[in-house]
């Protein structure tokens, strides 16, 4: 693989499949959970490595997705800075679909304003990932810096 390409992990990671996406990827995008961080410290001290993370957060705290609650992502991020082999570079959120431009908005507002206080805390955690095909325009203003934009390159899923 050439030196200038990292590979991100982007979607929902099982514990069981930690070990095998330490070894393959440079970030993993969704760590959801303090389980799995453990599994990913756990994996990536196995192989001496010190695995890049993002800090999934269910930025409207709904009880069906996944992700962090907004309430506890700040006690999370202080858990997870502890382990050794793991290293928070941002947080990402997977905000609900909506029509409506403005509640977007308004979670990537609320989004930024957590990584800003993760990051006075943790001070590699720079990364803000958010954003897709739709709505990625409103995310950058708001500071994303990785955006998902499949659709728009890809065309729509076949249902």
């Amino acid at each position: 693989m050439p030196s200038h390409l990292r590979l991100h992990f982007i979607g929902n990671l099982q514990r069981n499949k930690a070990k095998k996406a330490v070894s393959i990827y440079d970030y993993i995008q969704t760590v959801d959970s303090i389980g799995l961080a453990e599994k990913i410290n756990s994996s990536a001290r196995d192989i001496q490595k010190t695995q890049k993370v993002f800090l999934q957060i269910n930025i409207a705290d709904k009880k069906d997705k996944k992700g962090f609650l907004t309430s506890e992502i700040i006690s999370a991020s202080e858990k997870i800075k502890q382990h050794k082999n793991i290293v928070i570079k941002g947080i990402m959120i997977l905000p609900p679909i909506t029509k409506d431009k403005k509640v977007y908005i308004d979670y990537f507002k609320k989004a930024r304003k957590i990584k800003e206080e993760i990051q006075n805390k943790n001070p590699e955690c720079k990364s803000l990932s958010m954003g897709m095909s739709g709505d990625y325009i409103e995310a950058i203003k708001e500071g994303a810096t990785h955006i998902r934009i499949g659709t728009a390159l890809f065309g729509e899923r076949k249902k």
